[in-house]
């Protein structure tokens, strides 16, 4: 398979790109391309004019942002199959955060020209993209909501859930990036905090923890502890967006 038809085939099967038509989607291939990047490279800065938007094939990615005294505030943490940076063509075309690999990392770049075309000519994709950046916007306010009402433990195990394929049924197995220190900054912890929470999580909900791997025989325990101090019946049921928009 070459590396055009790999791409053909993952950009096929984001949801967001459903409403687009055959040739759309030949293009847009054509005109992408996958890319390797080692730990700790930045792919963009905050502000950056946008050429790109990126989807994760293997590898994790954080979004921050630095305040004047070079301080970084994670704004999230993206694994495999997400999809980042596509917003900035709604933000005067520039990126509104920096990006940078958690992990090696493996990453198709496609133009973000492409967006901007298909939204003035196809009002299906148009809702589609709408749909999906209100959904983002849905996350982030249950966030706050999270850190109010939650516990830590709670907060890392909603965290976990959004990992998760929630149509999976049985055994469940979640790879989390190696820096510790990075997770707990992205649920607002101190990592001190977090190890403490993940073994009260663990004692409350039976996951184990192996290292960076997370395993449980299913979600119900997680969930049922974890959401039960979430305002919504089912408050992980839209985060998978980035995944499946």
């Amino acid at each position: 398979m070459t590396e055009q038809e790999r791409i053909h085939q993952i950009i096929q099967k984001i949801g967001l790109f459903s409403a687009s038509s055959a040739d759309f989607i030949d293009a847009l291939a054509a005109q992408s391309r996958i890319h390797t990047a080692q730990k700790g490279k930045i792919l963009f800065i905050s502000h950056d004019e946008a050429s790109h938007f990126f989807i994760i094939l293997k590898g994790w990615v954080k979004l921050f942002r630095e305040t004047l005294d070079g301080a970084q505030a994670v704004v999230d943490i993206l694994p495999q199959g997400h999809m980042f940076g596509e917003t900035c063509i709604f933000e005067d075309n520039i990126y509104s955060s920096s990006a940078e690999a958690v992990e090696p990392l493996e990453y198709i770049a496609l133009p973000v020209s492409f967006l901007k075309a298909e939204i003035e000519r196809n009002p299906q994709f148009a809702f589609k993209m709408l749909g999906a950046m209100t959904s983002y916007r849905k996350q982030q306010d249950e966030e706050l909501e999270h850190r109010t009402l939650q516990n830590a433990p709670q907060r890392i195990g909603c965290f976990l859930l959004r990992l998760a394929d929630q149509s999976e049924q049985g055994a469940v197995t979640i790879h989390l990036p190696y820096d510790k220190t990075l997770l707990a900054s992205r649920l607002g912890m101190q990592p001190e905090t977090f190890s403490r929470a993940l073994a009260k999580l663990k004692d409350a909900t039976g996951i184990r923890v192996k290292g960076a791997t997370i395993e449980m025989d299913s979600l119900t325990q997680l969930s049922s502890y974890s959401c039960s101090a979430c305002s919504s019946e089912f408050p992980c049921k839209d985060l998978q967006h980035k995944k499946k928009s």
